[in-house]
């Protein structure tokens, strides 16, 4: 980008004084030309709204004129950030908005621990599966329950083998009613493609009952 050129002659004339219609100042709050983040939130002058629902600390909460509530957190030194703009009015929060920025990261973060990775492990038939192969795999599939993994298993037909579709829908059948206790159905078998599949997912473990104590 090429540089303006350097101008010494006389300086532009200032523009007067546009009162209280000039841009609000922001003070040591939020810094212009910051990046903003996509779904940051609207503060200050960047809310349109003419009236808005104000909720926060140290705010009588209610209904304001926009003008109003924005004079509201300049007395506190604070932000107005808007944090419901679809509701009628919009909801404002009076706050600093770098602590709310903190908040929701952390809250973010927090979810994402909390949050479980669901696991899915895998288990193929063929549509005429010996009986000491399907209890191998079963036994898998118990363990991978227990471990608290899904387990999608499936029957595969190659070529001529999709004549037998019908028993390899008994055969998942089978499987989840033999694995009832560890496991519950989430998808009946369904046919897509050459593949035949059923979902089972971890049962949770029944809570223990307390001991009811004698009287004495």
């Amino acid at each position: 980008m090429q540089k303006k050129p350097y101008w010494s002659g006389p300086k532009r004339p200032s523009a007067p004084a546009a009162g209280n219609n000039g841009p609000r100042p922001q003070g040591g709050r939020r810094q212009q030309g910051g990046k903003k983040d996509k779904d940051a939130h609207a503060i200050n002058d960047e809310i349109k709204a003419r009236e808005v629902r104000l909720v926060g600390d140290n705010v009588e909460e209610g209904i304001y004129p926009i003008a109003k509530a924005l004079k509201v957190a300049d007395e506190l030194e604070l932000d107005l950030i808007e944090i419901a703009p679809m509701a009628q009015p919009p909801v404002c929060r009076v706050m600093d908005y770098q602590k709310f920025l903190y908040q929701q990261r952390k809250r973010l973060k927090e979810q994402k621990a909390k949050s479980v990775k669901v696991v899915v492990k895998e288990i193929r038939f063929g549509p005429q599966t010996d009986e000491h192969d399907y209890n191998f795999k079963m036994k898998h599939a118990i363990e991978f329950l227990k471990e608290g993994s899904k387990v999608k298993s499936y029957v595969f037909f190659k070529g001529r083998s999709i004549l037998f579709k019908e028993q390899g829908e008994e055969l998942l059948l089978r499987f989840a009613n033999d694995l009832e206790e560890y496991g519950k159905v989430d998808q009946l078998p369904v046919l897509e493609g050459k593949r035949m599949t059923i979902m089972l997912s971890p049962r949770k473990p029944a809570a223990k009952k307390k001991e009811e104590k004698p009287a004495e």
